[in-house]
């Protein structure tokens, strides 16, 4: 994606910020060959779900994807849609996406206080209200520096762990096989 991406903002005719975050930099991926452009503005479901949609960007799509990968062992659908761009905001598939499953997880890697969740939220909560089962949950860093110890950092840093616990919350409990 950080491919089509860049080609995009380097082509658009309006002011762009392109912004990669250095924790994706030791992922190995397919880059796809010759011309791939993304459109700016389009979110992409990475994983179809009916359960409970989580919202993500950059790396914090890695960790939605391995929650739900966990979460499908404990019989909960996790549909995971990779936001892609913040600014055009792709305001229908999150919408369909929350009407669709009746739940919503907006996980971020950055601040939780004034940070892209609060956004993503709200926006859910204007134009999906109606079809939600559970409140509009967000999952994002502390308000804290991010230490610099790699041990530390983890903490400091949304997990797996506690991805699938927002989400046990949102169900009550979740079933177990």
């Amino acid at each position: 994606d950080a491919k089509g991406l860049f080609k995009a903002a380097v082509r658009d005719n309006n002011p762009v910020i392109f912004m990669e975050d250095r924790m994706t930099y030791n992922l190995r991926e397919t880059v796809p060959a010759g011309e791939h452009i993304i459109p700016v503005g389009k979110a992409q479901v990475k994983r179809q779900g009916a359960d409970v949609s989580i919202f993500a960007v950059s790396r914090s799509v890695h960790t939605a994807l391995a929650a739900a990968d966990r979460l499908a062992e404990m019989n909960v659908d996790a549909e995971v849609v990779d936001l892609r761009t913040l600014a055009p905001l792709d305001r229908e598939t999150i919408t369909s996406s929350a009407r669709k499953t009746n739940r919503a997880l907006v996980l971020d890697g950055g601040y939780y206080s004034f940070g892209m969740t609060g956004e993503i939220a709200a926006t859910i909560g204007e134009l999906a209200f109606d079809h939600l089962d559970a409140p509009v949950m967000r999952l994002a860093a502390p308000d804290i520096p991010v230490p610099f110890s790699p041990s530390l950092e983890q903490s400091a840093v949304p997990s797996v762990d506690q991805l699938i616990a927002k989400v046990a919350g949102m169900f009550g409990e979740i079933p177990r096989r």
